[in-house]
């Protein structure tokens, strides 16, 4: 991605998170970034463009850090833990992306499709390791989507405790913490 795109890319993951998308316009794009709109244009054929690549290039990068920690294991409980630090990192690295697919998951336009399509995938991606857990007897039994889901918002929620907390947040200490609530109550 060049230096422009890049710019345009990272100005509007913040407008919208700030703003929201509806009230994020082009020209607010253009004049944070201090390009022409041909210039937008010529990487991205509109706002709905710009939205759809951020969305595909967060997840992207939450799916591939996901797939290789957790191949690096073969324990259930250790996957979960490695998806657990990872949401946790890139929840706290990438806040604003996170802000968009949350405020964006309710509704029906396509964008909001978009955004409960691919949170959906990924918790798919959580429920299959803790039902082959389940199944191998390393987690305990359970609802594999309740799990996934309950695992997945209460990493979300860091988004909560960083504003709580002034913005502070010391990653290790709430994995920690998270890993004394998530991990040991599914432990079998």
């Amino acid at each position: 991605m060049n230096k422009t795109k890049r710019k345009i890319f990272e100005t509007s993951m913040k407008l919208f998170a700030e703003k929201g998308y509806d009230a994020t316009s082009i020209e607010d794009i253009t004049a944070t970034v201090g390009v022409a709109k041909g210039t937008l244009y010529y990487h991205f054929s509109s706002k709905e463009e710009i939205f759809n690549f951020l969305v595909e290039e967060g997840i992207k990068l939450l799916q591939n850090s996901i797939d290789i920690k957790i191949a690096k294991h073969e324990n259930y409980i250790d996957k979960i833990k490695a998806i657990v630090l990872i949401q946790i990192k890139i929840v706290v690295k990438y806040e604003d992306l996170i802000t968009i697919l949350l405020s964006q998951f309710w509704g029906k336009e396509a964008r909001n499709k978009k955004c409960q399509k691919h949170i959906n995938d990924y918790l798919v991606t959580i429920e299959n390791i803790v039902k082959e857990g389940i199944e191998k007897g390393q987690i305990k039994k359970g609802n594999p989507k309740v799990i996934a889901s309950e695992i997945y918002g209460l990493i979300c929620s860091t988004l909560i405790y960083k504003l709580k907390n002034n913005g502070e947040i010391d990653i290790m200490k709430l994995y920690k913490e998270f890993e004394g609530t998530i991990i040991e109550g599914l432990k079998s």
